[in-house]
Formats: C-alpha cells, sequence, structure tokens
C-alpha cells in the first residue's frame, strides 16, 4: 500500500511540474524551433516628419521583445522578422472651445506591420497598428510632453504587436 501512494504521488508530481514547463507568464506561444528575431528599418512614410521616431520605435519594439521572451536579437537571418512603416503621425484637434481653440489636441501615429516566421510561413501578416495621445490643446507638444506622448503611444503599439505575432491574442 505504501509503494503504491509513493507511486501515484510521484507521478501526480511529475505530471504537476511538467504541465508547469508550458505556461508562461506573458502568454506567448513561441515554438521550441525558434530562437530569434530581428526587427528592421521602419521608414517613416508618414507625411509629418518626426526625427527620430523610427529608430526610438525600432528600439522600443526590440527592447519588449527581448524583456518578455527568451529570444535573441539578431541583424540578419531571424527566425522572426519584424519590418514595416511609420505611415501617421498626426497632431489633430479633438475638443473646440467657443473661441474656435482646440481644448484638447490628439497625436495619432500609426504603423503598418510586416511579420515573416522562417518556420511557419502560414503565421505571416501584414497589419495596421495605430494608437493616440491626448493632450492639452494649450500645451505644446515638445521636451518632455513629446517624449511622454512617444513612450505611451510606443508601449501600446508595441504592446498590441507582440500580442498579434507572439501571444496570438
Amino acid at each position: 500500500m505504501k509503494l503504491v501512494f509513493k507511486f501515484i504521488t510521484l507521478f501526480c508530481l511529475t505530471l504537476f511540474l511538467s504541465g508547469c514547463g508550458i505556461y508562461s507568464f506573458t502568454g506567448t506561444s513561441i515554438a521550441s524551433n525558434i530562437e530569434t528575431f530581428q526587427v528592421n528599418y521602419f521608414q517613416n512614410t508618414a507625411a509629418l516628419v518626426e526625427p527620430g521616431i523610427e529608430r526610438d520605435f525600432k528600439i522600443a519594439l526590440e527592447d519588449l521583445i527581448q524583456n518578455q521572451t527568451n529570444l535573441s536579437l539578431v541583424t540578419s537571418n531571424g527566425d522572426l522578422v519584424y519590418e514595416g512603416e511609420i505611415t501617421e503621425y498626426r497632431i489633430s484637434p479633438t475638443t473646440a472651445q467657443a473661441n474656435s481653440t482646440a481644448a484638447q489636441n490628439r497625436l495619432t501615429i500609426s504603423v503598418n506591420l510586416r511579420f515573416y516566421d522562417k518556420n511557419e510561413p502560414e503565421e505571416e501578416f501584414e497589419q495596421r497598428f495605430s494608437f493616440f495621445y491626448d493632450y492639452e490643446g494649450s500645451a505644446q507638444l515638445v521636451g518632455a510632453q513629446k517624449d511622454t506622448a512617444h513612450e505611451e503611444i510606443f508601449e501600446r503599439l508595441t504592446q498590441d504587436i507582440f500580442n498579434a505575432t507572439l501571444a496570438k491574442w
């Protein structure tokens, strides 16, 4: 009886521990044969060009993937490839006041992403991602205000891209 109890306990423990190996806290579903990723240059084709935004976006995407996965960043021949264009950088009024001025403005950034999976070509796609940041109409989008806007937008855009490509949400 004691031997049967030990066997059942060992079996359940083995089953439990092997089940934990599949779970991922970030919710990713990355195949075991995928080890590397690369993020190519994102050309800025927006009508309003903000200098350096393409570099900042590329770095934000690389950092997010490195922080949430164990994939290695490479400059060529990656198992997963991210590339595309920044297609929109637009500031527009969202709320008007009686004196024909904006009470609130909105910065919108859109990215057209092409995702390639060397091992599973059926997972490849092209999709547009967009997000915005609202700020006071009397404020200028410069300095710390602009940095905060870019950070918030990049955080959302990169997380949406991560979810669509690696978490399959």
